[in-house]
């Protein structure tokens, strides 16, 4: 299949099959206690409608990534009450249904640009976006991308790249809802994070 801007409404059924058995691979090997962590951030985020240091610390934690870098002491040094007013922002954003996905998606990706560690990459952005709302973002990252380069589903790296990365997700939901499958954004992000990740 050829490379495209957006991803197409239906994969083809070698695509289909690549994202199907990746989905299914990744429920049969890994716990579904590894998304306690996720979870838990989110039921804090839905009753406080802003995301704090503590929820971002536990989500860098859950994304595995390093703690010992300049824009995590950058982010520790800003008053809390000011990390959750910033944030407020991207959560009212993404789980704003008279939205368009994407618009939702970038909205909150933008409204979190103010803080150290968010000016540029999409993979804890979009951890934090899918803990606000997790009926509606999915994960971002090199995996996520590398799966959708094995679907031949193109998404360049430039400016917006996380609501365009929600279109795809969107449109590879409906094609699941196509082959009788009821996945979320998350089923989808989950999905490509094992198919990327395969040799």
């Amino acid at each position: 299949m050829s490379s495209t801007t957006s991803a197409p409404t239906l994969l083809d059924s070698t695509a289909w099959g690549l994202l199907s058995k990746a989905h299914t691979d990744l429920h049969t090997s890994v716990s579904p206690a590894y998304d306690e962590v996720l979870h838990e951030v989110s039921e804090r985020i839905r009753f406080s409608g802003d995301i704090g240091k503590v929820d971002i610390g536990a989500l860098l934690f859950w994304k595995r990534l390093r703690a010992d870098t300049r824009w995590v002491r950058d982010l520790m040094v800003i008053d809390d009450s000011e990390v959750r007013s910033i944030t407020a922002a991207a959560v009212t954003a993404v789980n704003d249904t008279s939205l368009e996905l994407q618009d939702a998606a970038t909205q909150g990706r933008a409204a979190l640009s103010p803080l150290p560690g968010f000016v540029s990459g999409d993979a804890l952005a979009s951890a934090l976006l899918t803990a606000a709302a997790p009926e509606r973002m999915a994960v971002y990252d090199r995996r996520a991308q590398a799966g959708l380069t094995k679907l031949g589903v193109f998404l360049s790296a430039k400016r917006g790249r996380y609501g365009r990365y929600m279109e795809i997700v969107q449109n590879l939901a409906a094609t699941a809802h196509y082959h009788g499958k009821s996945w979320t954004a998350r089923d989808v992000d989950l999905a490509l994070f094992w198919l990327g990740g395969q040799a």
